[in-house]
């Protein structure tokens, strides 16, 4: 079935394709419209799931993880100071190996008080052991519910969906509704191995000392990096089932590029017409779209990137005092590479400010025009 939807509402219905079985969420701009959706299908009978009305996204996340925790698969949504305000419960979400998955759309961090667009909300949890994919089109954000269950209910590790506020979130597109009995066929119902069960007691995220918990850490660290197969495993299962295969990067004009850009979400999206104009003007750009940010693909980027010309990095985010955080992880994974390229780390469009293809095909320039960078961080269209 195509049907034209908003960002917001491609959240929703991929859970209800998903068939979730508790929703429990609170409204936050630019969010709302997700569990509004949601609450319709509930009370319309459209989504056989318990809806949970919260107080506050701490709650929400608290009432995830107990629905999760007793085996009903769980969906949630959220967006800037409502994710900050979760933070506590994302690590106790992670710790006790519950496969929830929620929606977050990024929004700029308070004060000053804002609405728009920017990724520092979600970066900020990238520590918290939540599995992160981060999309660029209403299609993928549909897709990539469904995906994220299938990979969170192997690994036991909870995932969260990324989209960013406005650009993607209130945009509306024509969007492909896969049949319900393909999607079942797809991920099927969930069985936890390890729900509570009143029929055979035990406790579950009690206590422990220095005697385990260095290995319970270690058991969380393998199966993230288990994920990365698991993406790209369930990302061609999908492709096969539906058409549209995923993966932990989508490359562009990669193949014999000099100069690559490294981006995101919807940066990523609008480099695309600027390197096509750049290759017909004889230039060899390329562009790596990072997806799967939670675990980072390292491997993959430095097979990607090993003995390119140029790297040029553009992040919609600031790890304060460092630089850009795709920058960041871009650089680490190519640390001890031999044929390191020089790469070079834009800050753009935080707070929403547009990044229009103009200003994309600027920093591409200026990293042709130069040697080396001359610093890492390197600021786009700041007023002075």
């Amino acid at each position: 079935m195509q049907k034209v939807i908003m960002g917001n509402h491609a959240l929703s219905w991929g859970a209800l394709l998903s068939r979730a079985e508790v929703i429990a969420a609170y409204p936050i701009t630019p969010q709302t419209e997700v569990v509004e959706l949601l609450s319709n299908m509930c009370a319309d009978g459209d989504l056989d799931a318990q809806f949970i009305k919260v107080e506050s996204e701490h709650s929400a996340m608290a009432a995830s993880m107990g629905a999760s925790a007793a085996g009903a698969r769980t969906f949630t949504a959220t967006s800037a100071q409502g994710l900050a305000l979760m933070h506590e419960v994302l690590h106790w979400a992670t710790g006790a190996r519950l496969p929830i998955v929620m929606g977050n759309i990024n929004r700029a961090m308070a004060p000053p008080w804002t609405i728009w667009t920017e990724q520092t909300d979600s970066i900020s949890e990238r520590d918290t052991g939540w599995l992160q994919i981060y999309t660029s089109s209403i299609q993928e954000i549909l897709d990539s519910v469904i995906q994220a269950y299938k990979v969170a209910e192997q690994v036991y590790l909870p995932v969260m969906v990324v989209l960013d506020s406005f650009v993607l979130s209130h945009t509306n597109e024509n969007c492909d509704i896969p049949d319900q009995s393909k999607v079942d066929a797809y991920l099927p119902k969930f069985e936890n191995a390890y729900k509570l069960d009143v029929n055979k007691p035990a406790a579950y995220g009690g206590l422990t000392g220095p005697d385990w918990y260095y290995e319970l850490r270690y058991k969380i660290q393998k199966d993230t990096e288990r994920s990365l197969d698991l993406f790209v495993e369930t990302g061609k299962e999908f492709g096969e089932m539906f058409g549209r295969e995923y993966g932990l990067v989508e490359t562009y004009k990669l193949d014999d590029a000099d100069t690559v850009l490294v981006s995101s979400a919807s940066i990523a999206s609008t480099a695309r017409p600027v390197i096509d104009a750049m290759r017909e003007e004889g230039h060899k750009v390329g562009l790596i779209r990072v997806r799967v940010f939670r675990p980072f693909p390292s491997d993959l980027m430095r097979k990607l990137l090993e003995g390119r010309k140029k790297v040029l990095v553009v992040d919609r985010n600031i790890s304060f005092g460092m630089s850009g955080a795709f920058y960041e992880e871009t650089k680490a994974a190519l640390y001890n590479v031999k044929n390191s390229p020089p790469m070079w780390g834009y800050i753009a469009g935080l707070g929403g400010r547009d990044v229009p293809t103009n200003v994309v095909r600027d920093m591409i320039e200026q990293t042709m025009k130069e040697d080396h960078p001359s610093g890492d961080i390197i600021w786009i269209g700041v007023k002075k």
